[in-house]
């Protein structure tokens, strides 16, 4: 089978699960488009903000698609081949990945926009509830950490010159000058739709190419703006603490929207190079159950390396801690909720073909996803010295955009579980809880060195699916309280607890193989924790279920 047939056959599968399976779970909640969502009971221009759908969508789209979808399953081509990648995408994101998205933004608006983590707490007790913030704050640390590592080394790779160009070119000082000034637009369009209220239809038509400027502009002025990976990282996460207490209307929605066509042309371009560029797979379909060197076996490391392509725990943070707060209707949970995670998993897909059309890859996942966008868009462009800059920089544009909004929509979720915790609010708990929330990746990532986001990728994956199955197992626990069977959520619970929760025993033994201190060990050391917390909290779930309807928990 080639490339194109080979991508038409998931394309068949996400469209068919959307229209039929996920038009089933939506209707297991009843949706009703006459409720009055959060967005509108509690409107407060900041957070609670009732958007429309397509503007949303894109805010959302966004803000899930980070680094995961790409990074993983690049890697795990990589490592075990690209079938067993398909097939779990395919599968893993209809049955599982979407169904969690949908049913955390569903039961968040059905708990007055809280996040999951209050979820926990109204249906399992106030002890479950602390447990599980421990638990996503833990995770919300390592995708802090492993992202910003990423973007920062997107903005320092470097080269001097490009073939056949005599004029210097920064690859890193290119993408770096194009995403903050990406950022600046999102500023002025927050400020012009907030103030000056132009039809939205106008808003796209100056600030989409716009937007395509500022890459253009970026690789012409490659060395206005070079730093160090270490300073990027004090940029990047002070840059995270800010917006994340900026109102939703400034800089998270124009920004998500914007981002959304930046993802949606990395779509395009994937579809066209898929589909009309010609290219053959070069990687083999299969490489056996074990991958010595690489991340050990298929089973449990394949799903968990994965990660966000097929199932995300932090896009139920996302839904239950954003995007719940902006729902106009609660009939648009289906399309946003369900919608948006096929539509990650079709990024996967891309990202896999990158890496299957070479057959020695060379360099990290962002290189060769990259490159490869670069391959499909000089179909379009041309093959120059100039079209390859523009090309690559638009790849690595479109990488660092996906992990920039995911960056502060984790810092903006940190901080809102603080407040939860501490039951603080007014613009002193604001600045503080969002300075706590970055704090622990700071200390990290100044220990630590640049490319060391491979060191933490697994336990990462790891604990983003855990949180998944553990979000899933409360709303189960919800739904049979409230009467309804909730197989469709109870079964995926099952299947990804049992893949993460031995991926946690297997990378607890780094434990005694390692130095105490090293990151390996505090990887072994944080996945005890973690399977502790999970144990517990299906304690808690238990003891919920057993008592009766309408008891309190």
């Amino acid at each position: 089978m080639g490339l194109p047939a080979l991508a038409a056959a998931v394309v068949v599968v996400l469209v068919l699960g959307y229209r039929f399976y996920g038009r089933w779970v939506a209707r297991q909640f009843a949706l009703d488009p006459a409720a009055t969502t959060p967005a509108h009971k509690h409107a407060d221009g900041v957070d609670f903000v009732p958007t429309r759908p397509f503007y949303l969508f894109g805010q959302h789209f966004s803000a899930i698609a980070a680094a995961g979808p790409i990074v993983g399953p690049i890697l795990a081509c990589g490592q075990f081949g690209w079938l067993p990648c398909i097939l779990w995408i395919g599968v893993g994101v209809v049955f599982i990945g979407a169904v969690h998205d949908v049913s955390t933004l569903v039961a968040s608006v059905r708990h007055e926009g809280k996040t999951i983590a209050e979820v926990v707490r109204v249906n399992l007790g106030r002890p479950a509830w602390i447990t599980i913030l421990a638990f996503i704050w833990l995770a919300l640390v390592y995708v802090i950490v492993a992202f910003v590592d990423i973007t920062a080394g997107t903005f320092v790779t470097a080269r001097t010159s490009a073939d056949g160009v005599t004029t210097s070119f920064n690859q890193g000082g290119a993408v770096a000058l194009a995403a903050l000034l990406y950022l600046g637009l999102a500023l002025v369009m927050g400020l012009v739709n907030r103030f000056l209220k132009p039809p939205l239809w106008l808003q796209t038509a100056i600030f989409v190419p716009a937007t395509l400027f500022v890459i253009w502009f970026g690789t012409q002025h490659s060395t206005w703006i070079v730093a160090s990976w270490r300073t990027w990282t004090w940029i990047i996460l002070g840059y995270c603490a800010v917006a994340s207490m900026t109102p939703m209307w400034l800089l998270m929605q124009p920004r998500g929207y914007l981002g959304g066509f930046v993802l949606y042309g990395a779509l395009a371009v994937g579809v066209i190079g898929i589909f009309f560029g010609g290219f053959s797979i070069e990687q083999p379909a299969w490489k056996g159950f074990d991958t010595p060197g690489a991340t050990g076996l298929m089973f449990p490391f394949l799903f968990v390396t994965i990660a966000c392509g097929a199932c995300s725990g932090f896009h139920g943070l996302v839904c239950s801690g954003t995007t719940s707060k902006q729902i106009d209707n609660e009939a648009h949970c289906h399309p946003i909720g369900y919608g948006a995670m096929l539509l990650e998993a079709f990024v996967a897909l891309i990202a896999l073909a990158t890496i299957m059309i070479v057959a020695k890859p060379s360099g990290g996942p962002g290189k060769i996803y990259a490159e490869g966008l670069a391959r499909f868009i000089t179909l379009l462009i041309g093959d120059s010295p100039e079209a390859r800059q523009m090309a690559v920089t638009f790849g690595a544009m479109a990488l660092s955009t996906f992990i920039f909004d995911t960056l502060d929509s984790a810092t903006r979720l940190g901080r809102y579980i603080l407040q939860e915790l501490l039951d603080w609010q007014g613009r002193l708990a604001l600045v503080v809880t969002s300075v706590l929330t970055i704090g622990a990746p700071l200390y990290f990532l100044q220990t630590a060195k640049q490319g060391s986001y491979g060191l933490f990728w697994t336990l990462f994956g790891t604990s983003n699916q855990l949180l998944a199955s553990l979000s899933l197992l409360a709303i189960s626990v919800w739904l049979w309280r409230g009467g309804k069977k909730p197989w469709f959520t109870i079964i995926p619970t099952g299947l990804v607890m049992s893949v993460t929760v031995t991926s946690l025993v297997l990378q607890s033994r780094n434990l005694g193989r390692h130095e105490a201190g090293t990151t390996p060990w505090i990887n072994g050391l944080v996945s005890v924790v973690l399977l502790a917390l999970a144990m517990a909290l299906v304690g808690f779930a238990v003891r919920a279920v057993r008592r009766p309807a309408g008891a309190a928990v």
